[in-house]
């Protein structure tokens, strides 16, 4: 008997902290959220564990190269949507080493990067991005979010 197993996307992101600030790009181009901050992030590639995606992202997007010690597991979030192949699982790592310096590599998508106050996030933040930001903030790891339209 064969079954359908249900599939779940998956991006990694990373959270720069520099004190008690947060790096975010500002989207552009993109046909989502353009124009609203977010974090430094990507899909998850096939053949390809979550670390490495990250690590990929921070190099493309922004120019910083991350060892795998670099990189601290702080939060997941399970993100529902009435279409179910928009159905995510997040994962975030906060870094606050690299090497390198925080270039914007994709000015075609991203407007810049640019260091806020974590406890005082520009209003343009993606709403999904300010949510886990507030949580993790707080000391929470895991969050599920249910969308009840597509």
């Amino acid at each position: 008997m064969s079954v359908d197993r249900h599939m779940f996307k998956c991006a990694a992101y990373i959270i720069p902290r520099r004190d008690n600030e947060v790096l975010l790009s500002l989207r552009k181009n993109t046909g989502y959220m353009d124009g609203y901050y977010s974090l430094v992030a990507g899909h998850v590639e096939a053949n390809e564990v979550i670390e490495e995606g990250a690590i990929r992202e921070a190099h493309e997007e922004a120019g910083i190269n991350i060892r795998p010690d670099q990189l601290q597991f702080v939060f997941l979030q399970h993100r529902q949507s009435a279409d179910p192949i928009d159905e995510y699982i997040d994962v975030f790592f906060e870094v606050s080493e690299w090497d390198g310096e925080f270039t914007n590599m994709e000015p075609e998508k991203c407007g810049g990067l640019d260091w806020f106050d974590i406890d005082q996030l520009p209003e343009s933040t993606i709403p999904d991005i300010a949510y886990v930001l507030t949580n993790y903030r707080n000391g929470q790891h895991y969050a599920s979010q249910r969308k009840v339209t597509a």
